[in-house]
């Protein structure tokens, strides 16, 4: 394939990238440590980690690990906001030469026994604060060992305990729960100090993360990630940056605003293990809904770097002080999981001096396969580019490409691509062309400069936010309610997460509430998942065959 594009990148940035440099992210991570150990690399609620004291830590965790007996390859849960415990754990269970499951810690127990279940996961490292949510299905996994965090372990002795206090018993975030057999995250580490981390030796294509993405039967699956794509697409990101990174003033590191949740891959690798590969400090926000609570973190750093999502970028701009903050520093804005609207763009521009550079990817692409050139000042209101050492075919419902400018279904090759979905064959046949090109689900076209615009979906997913909201799954949760009969959900537009869900219902009771049916949804899907809109109707839109017409119902919205 000719890569026509690459005419049109930036000064500066590579076509390919040589990610054979680097034996694994344990490989990675090693050489990081050593060389930035005085640096800090991650600070959370004022308190700064060196690379140094992430390296000793992480080497206890993994220890610690090894000694209860864990085979090569076993999945470990991790179940955290972004506190400072989740990059160590990260660090510990790679180094340790297992591979890590990451788990939204707002997962209801529906949600989360799946995921358990469906990895295999012997071991899950958790914040306390969600604790309960795992105590309820624990039973019914193959969990052995539960790490128990808390916000303050790390925080030092009298803040720790203070925060802790707080945490628990003033702000009520830590409801009861009880997991007999669980061993606190500082108990670990004072148990580990005597302990040697074994070396494991890993290659490119051990699997490194299960990233966990919506599945066509409602159920979530795995995308298995190896070390060889996840190194790959930070070299690739790395690459990309270079003509916004080299822009006067010049800094010796970067920092990083990493408020977007780690378990998401957006933030695992941009700000987490890119941000190790270069020895940068990532500013931890454990909840980032709390805007007024970001922007007084913001404003005590000089920062660099700030990937996000639209809504994010959306919501800091409503707040009356974020102007304030001194954006002195900033280099770059990275917009990614979902699509960044211009006057978002615009307003964010005038305030803070720099565009919202958007790109594009997916859990399965590690994730970048896109972007816009990373010192851009113009909104382009496209994906971008394929980024180094990455083909962008669009094709056919054959999967035969379509001539230049014409729409089809948007398909990734490169390094960066998973290696299929955990114990999933069959799906992971139908994603993959023979010649190894990733099918997106989404509908675009390219330009003969190769820029690539995204015009339709061609699944029924939902966007909130950035997350992936699959209808098969709601659609399965809210057909088990007693007092439905049949139902369908899709997305709406929604001025401030981009999508809504919406629930069509017919009812079974005609008694049934939309405040029930709400309730309900409370207790079985986490928030964005969550119907915004329900509608009552007599009867849905089908086919010949008995299939509900989900497009029918977007098309009646319209």
């Amino acid at each position: 394939m000719e890569k026509f594009w690459i005419k049109s990148y930036p000064s500066g940035v590579p076509a390919e990238i040589d990610y054979t440099q680097y034996r694994s992210l344990v490989h990675l991570m090693d050489e990081a440590f050593d060389k930035f150990a005085q640096r800090n690399a991650y600070v959370c609620m004022d308190k700064f980690l060196t690379y140094g004291e992430l390296d000793v830590m992480s080497r206890r965790l993994g220890a610690w690990l090894q000694s209860q007996g864990l085979s090569p390859g076993m999945r470990v849960a991790l179940m955290m906001p972004n506190v400072l415990q989740y990059p160590i754990a990260i660090a510990a269970v790679l180094r340790a030469g297992y591979t890590v499951v990451n788990v939204n810690p707002l997962y209801t127990p529906r949600e989360l026994e799946h995921q358990l279940k469906d990895s295999g996961a012997e071991a899950i490292i958790i914040l306390e604060n969600f604790a309960h949510t795992l105590e309820k299905i624990i039973s019914h996994t193959q969990i052995k060992i539960a790490i128990v965090a808390s916000m303050g372990d790390l925080l030092g002795g009298l803040k720790g305990s203070l925060v802790n206090f707080v945490v628990r018993n003033l702000k009520k975030m830590v409801p009861a729960f009880s997991l007999p057999n669980a061993i606190r995250f500082n108990n670990v580490q004072n148990e580990a100090r005597s302990m040697t981390l074994r070396p494991v030796e890993l290659g490119h294509d051990d699997i490194a993360f299960l990233q966990y993405t919506g599945g066509t039967t409602g159920l979530s699956k795995g995308a298995m990630l190896s070390h060889r794509n996840v190194i790959a697409n930070l070299m690739q990101n790395e690459a990309w940056l270079q003509p916004a990174l080299h822009k006067e003033p010049k800094l010796e590191s970067l920092t990083f605003v990493c408020a977007l949740p780690l378990y998401h891959i957006f933030a695992l690798t941009i700000c987490c293990l890119m941000g190790t590969r270069i020895g940068g400090l990532n500013i931890l926000i454990p909840n980032p809904r709390d805007i007024p609570g970001l922007v007084k973190t913001l404003s005590k750093h000089r920062f660099n770097m700030f990937p996000a999502v639209n809504t994010l970028y959306n919501g800091l701009l409503n707040n009356p002080d974020f102007a304030k903050i001194d954006f002195s520093m900033l280099k770059l804005c990275n917009g990614g999981g979902m699509a960044v609207q211009r006057a978002v763009n615009d307003r964010w521009r005038s305030v803070t001096g720099k565009s919202i550079v958007e790109g594009y990817g997916l859990s399965e692409t590690a994730p970048v396969a896109t972007a816009n050139a990373a010192d851009s000042v113009e909104f382009t209101g496209t994906i971008g580019l394929p980024i180094p050492s990455t083909e962008i075919a669009i094709l056919d419902d054959d999967s035969r490409p379509v001539p230049l400018g014409q729409p089809g279904e948007i398909a990734i090759r490169g390094p960066q691509v998973m290696v299929g979905y955990w114990q999933r064959p069959e799906e992971t046949r139908q994603v993959m062309t023979p010649d190894g090109f990733f099918k997106s689900g989404d509908i675009g076209f390219m330009d003969e400069k190769g820029y690539v615009t995204i015009v339709d979906r061609k699944k029924d997913m939902v966007l909130v936010s950035g997350f992936n909201v699959y209808p098969n799954e709601v659609e399965g949760v809210v057909a088990m309610h007693p007092g439905v009969l049949e139902c369908a959900v899709v997305g709406v537009p929604d001025p401030n997460t981009g999508e809504a869900v919406k629930l069509f219902v017919v009812r079974r009771d005609p008694e049934l509430t939309k405040e029930a049916l709400l309730a309900y949804c409370h207790d079985e899907l986490t928030a964005y998942k969550r119907p915004k809109i329900i509608e009552f109707r007599d009867q849905l839109p089908k086919t010949n065959v008995g299939k509900i017409l989900r497009r029918e119902l977007r098309d009646s919205q319209a």
